[in-house]
């Protein structure tokens, strides 16, 4: 008896070191963030480039406040007063060409502002809201808009004159002032009693005429009437020949509600969503207003090349006939040239598969086409843009040429184009991409992030404006953000790594400048835990890509044969990067189960941002294809060269990664043994219409694109065991979307599934308890179905 008293102590240390333990648990990592510590964001400068300011949290506030370093006391934060961060704000700024002008808005006034003599004045006060201010080719002058209608001043005679005539109506019911109607009894009695309101009325009489006065000597009789449409976008070219707007007419499409049933009210309440894919489109014309011959037309596009090509889908339809028609197409706003003597516009295909670059003749609303971007699965990219312009486009000073961004090349890079010659340049090139680029003050660099060290890193750039040598300015391995100091020579950068949150750091803008630590964030309880960096790696696939991943290998020891693999969200989103995650909970997550015993690998599929265009498009017209495949080679891969066992594999992820889950169990029974969806997408014609149409075009023109790749045309595949998780409130992807899958599983007869709501949750979780709850579900799954023996 005694012998056996004496082994028991010994078969107990050996029972726990059988079992992997965890300094973590789920309630611990998915607590309110605060308990990691406070990280900066949102940096800019001061004007005198003396300090930084930045949303932090030391005081463990309701929500970030903006906090500021003193660089002459680098050592000191303080948190910025309200009364000192309303002045930091200047409303509607603009500068001149050198930018030693600028003009901002305070009020209805405009105040100009003289960097050189360090003077503030006010240049004038108007009876209206003003905004669009903007200095003119002659900086002497300035436009601003208000009460639907551009205004020049004038610094010299300070004067204003009205350059346009629009009036929100149209000619048949647009009589011109009214007389002022006999008042009744009431109003006269008051009047003659009360001198104070009596006065006021005179005023107010006077203000009109004032007025009028301005609109009939400072414009001619010619009138441009809206009939009833908002126009919006209404700028001055900066020779004041031209004016341009935009007429937005939007489209009447059905919106989902989103039953709220813990609403406040004690009643259930509809939350107005989106509507779904198969949208019609909405309208955008593009308005020229000829001030010199007093007469507006409208930019036409019946000439852009290929403007009635079909894409190549369209052969897996023969029995459709098709009219031959102009594409439907939006228009961003015209840039002027610094001169005003030339405009250009993006033109974008309804269908995204056609991108214009072009220069609008402004005497006659005629395109001619600089540069067209075709592509069969859908245009993007970083700095390219969305449907209404945006990106990076513009005019260098020399009026000659303009910049963009394209991915003529497989990856985004920066262009130059001659407007007069056509004759384009890359300023970058190679297997990397550009981000934010803009020019320096004196328009004689370019400053640009890009990838170009490795797809995981992002590194700030100087180069000369014309292109050549790029000089490299950060040097940390991960993440720099940075902002540059106002007058150039400083950099304020929130830089982050793997298992590091942001810290704000200051550089002078100097190659090989070393960089210097201003905050330090991390709370005690989260720097005692030693975070894992994991490892970046590419394996190989059926098809010959190599595909990037984070590896989380267990401690030899406690490896117990099991893996999860974690599928990111959004589709085109990189994950696999050497910068602190915005990911950070499942990051947690994934060093709990590494100390478990698991290996966890986090794969960028197919379809995430990174790694250029064919990688972005590799999902056209089958979600569920070389983006499930790569999650089937990983597990394939993990285990063939790391010892994971077969049936020991589980795969989660939310939102996309909940639509990947869910059609990996459902295809690939064989490979997962248990899979939990997050927030899943499970039909694509559920889903809206900007993002679902890019890749799968609509679901009335391409129902093949959509039948593939919807989970629940897969459901009867379900072998294995699977969790649904879902916000009630989700107005992304809606509730609507796993009550129907649901409904088909019942019908199907399976019974290897539960489903877990979450009442008060849209689609990105924000309380606690629900996180909390999701993933003690997500673990006890993993840990029931993936390490206790089968009978």
């Amino acid at each position: 008896m005694q012998r056996k008293l004496l082994l028991l102590p010994v078969l107990l240390f050996l029972l726990a070191e059988a079992t992997a333990q965890s300094l973590l648990s789920v309630d611990y990592i998915m607590r309110d963030p605060k308990w990691m510590g406070t990280f900066p964001s949102s940096h800019f400068w001061s004007e005198d480039g003396n300090k930084i300011f930045f949303k932090y949290n030391i005081e463990k506030d309701p929500a970030d406040s903006l906090y500021k370093i003193d660089l002459s006391k680098a050592n000191q934060l303080s948190k910025v007063k309200w009364t000192e961060e309303k002045t930091l704000t200047k409303p509607q700024s603009a500068f001149n060409a050198d930018q030693s002008l600028r003009i901002y808005r305070k009020g209805n006034s405009i105040i100009l502002e003289d960097h050189k003599k360090k003077t503030e004045s006010q240049l004038i006060e108007w009876f209206e809201p003003v905004s669009n201010l903007g200095f003119l080719a002659n900086e002497n002058r300035i436009s601003f808009n208000a009460g639907g209608n551009i205004y020049v001043y004038d610094r010299t005679s300070k004067t204003v004159s009205k350059a346009t005539s629009i009036s929100n109506g149209s000619k048949s019911t647009n009589t011109g002032s009214a007389s002022e109607s006999k008042p009744g009894f009431l109003e006269a009695e008051n009047l003659n009693l009360l001198g104070v309101v009596r006065e006021r009325k005179e005023a107010l009489a006077k203000s009109r005429a004032y007025r009028e006065s301005i609109r009939e000597s400072s414009s001619s009789e010619y009138v441009y009437f809206t009939q009833g449409k908002n126009l919006s976008n209404l700028q001055l070219s900066p020779d004041e020949k031209f004016a341009t707007f935009s007429v937005f007419t939007p489209a009447s499409n059905k919106n989902t509600a989103v039953p709220n049933y813990v609403d406040a009210s004690g009643f259930t309440e509809n939350l107005n969503s989106r509507s779904k894919v198969g949208n019609s489109p909405s309208k955008v014309d593009i308005g020229i207003y000829d001030l010199t011959r007093d007469t507006v037309y409208f930019v036409t596009t019946s000439n852009l090349p290929g403007i009635k090509d079909l894409p190549d889908y369209v052969t897996d339809y023969p029995e459709k006939i098709r009219e031959e028609k102009e594409r439907s197409v939006t228009l961003s706003s015209p840039v002027f040239s610094p001169d005003g003597k030339r405009a250009i516009i993006q033109v974008r295909a309804f269908d995204n598969k056609d991108r214009w670059i072009t220069e609008l003749n402004l005497k006659t609303g005629e395109l001619k086409t600089l540069d067209r971007q075709r592509d069969e699965a859908w245009i993007g990219g970083p700095g390219v843009g969305g449907g209404f312009g945006g990106g990076t486009f513009g005019w260098l000073p020399d009026n000659q040429h303009i910049y963009f961004q394209s991915e003529a090349t497989g990856y985004s890079h920066l262009y130059l184009l001659n407007v007069a010659s056509g004759e384009k340049k890359a300023l970058t090139s190679g297997s990397y991409e550009v981000f934010d680029p803009f020019l320096s003050k004196d328009k004689k660099f370019w400053y640009m992030t890009t990838s170009e060290v490795d797809p995981g890193e992002r590194h700030f750039y100087r180069m000369p404006v014309m292109g050549g040598s790029m000089e490299k300015l950060t040097s940390m391995t991960g993440n720099n953000e940075v902002v540059l100091s106002p007058d150039e020579k400083k950099l304020a950068i929130i830089y982050s790594y793997s298992n590091k949150p942001a810290e704000l750091y200051v550089q002078e803008n100097k190659v090989g400048a070393k960089p210097q630590q201003l905050t330090s964030g991390q709370s005690q309880e989260f720097k005692a835990y030693n975070w894992r960096d994991p490892q970046l790696i590419r394996f190989d696939v059926a098809d010959g890509a190599k595909v990037p991943a984070r590896l989380y290998l267990p401690d030899p020891a406690k490896k117990n044969g099991a893996a999860v693999i974690f599928v990111h969200g959004a589709g085109y989103l990189q994950n696999v990067h050497k910068w602190w995650s915005t990911y950070f909970r499942e990051y947690m997550f994934h060093n709990l189960l590494t100390d478990l015993g698991y290996t966890v690998l986090d794969i960028d599929y197919r379809a995430s941002a990174g790694y250029g265009r064919d990688w972005r498009t590799g999902i056209y017209r089958h979600m569920g294809g070389k983006d499930l495949s790569d999650q089937v080679d990983g597990a394939k891969f993990l285990m063939a060269k790391h010892g994971v066992e077969s049936g020991k594999i589980g795969i989660y992820g939310g939102s996309y990664g909940g639509f990947i889950t869910l059609m990996a169990l459902f295809n690939h029974g064989d490979i997962f043994t248990s899979g939990a969806a997050l927030r899943s997408v499970t039909d694509w014609a559920h889903y809206n219409h900007g993002y679902t149409a890019n890749i799968l075009n609509t679901p009335e023109e391409d129902p093949i694109a959509y039948r593939r790749s919807s989970p629940i045309y897969f459901a009867e595949g379900l072998q294995g065991h699977l969790l649904i998780a879902h916000g009630m409130v989700d107005t992304n992807v809606h509730f609507q979307d796993v009550v129907r899958l649901s409904q088909r599983l019942i019908e199907l007869g399976k019974d290897n599934w539960e489903m877990a709501i979450y009442p008060v949750e849209d689609h990105g979780f924000v309380e606690p308890s629900s996180w909390a709850d999701e993933y003690k579900r997500i673990l006890k799954l993993f840990n029931t179905t993936l390490l206790e023996e089968k009978p």
